[in-house]
């Protein structure tokens, strides 16, 4: 991610209000993005449950975080432990000016009432495959990839996140 996308999501998360939702398909770079935010981040990828966790991943974003935020309350987040395969403690996350979502399913429908403004990263598949496993190693093979990829494929027919942000990134 080249430092004007950056500035131009800072610029867009500074004028739009407390939580930024930063969505696209699998190895797009999202993480990348929101680290290099510095604001309090909360992912996804720690609310799946596993690798059939897309839905249910946006339900608890929905129900644990979003919604006692915007209650002015904290939040617990859940936390899966993917090498492990089972639920680890949650962690307290306090309401912030600014809070970056990111995953795919970021830009959800459901989070849409709590979400301030949507980034969606488009990436090619073979870039976002490569970068994948240069991330998680053989753990998302292609069995996973593909198991995955289902999933993505209803959320964003269903969802239509792309159409609705407010800035997309190549």
């Amino acid at each position: 991610m080249d430092g004007a996308a950056i500035e131009r999501v800072r610029v867009l998360a500074a004028a739009s209000g407390p939580v930024l939702a930063i969505d696209g398909r699998s190895g797009a770079g999202k993480s990348t993005l929101a680290a290099a935010l510095r604001a309090p981040v909360v992912s996804l990828e720690d609310l799946y449950g596993g690798w059939d966790g897309l839905r249910p991943g946006i339900d608890r974003l929905v129900r644990e975080v979003l919604e006692p935020l915007q209650a002015g309350r904290t939040a617990l987040v859940p936390r899966y432990d993917w090498h492990a395969e089972r639920w680890a403690e949650p962690w307290p996350l306090e309401p912030a000016p600014l809070l970056v979502v990111e995953g795919v399913g970021a830009g959800a429908l459901a989070a849409a009432p709590y979400v301030s403004a949507l980034v969606w990263i488009e990436v090619e598949e073979s870039e976002r495959r490569r970068r994948t496993i240069g991330r998680d190693g053989r753990i998302y093979d292609d069995e996973h990839w593909a198991q995955w990829a289902l999933q993505e494929d209803e959320y964003v027919a269903s969802d239509r996140p792309q159409e609705r942000a407010d800035l997309r990134l190549p």
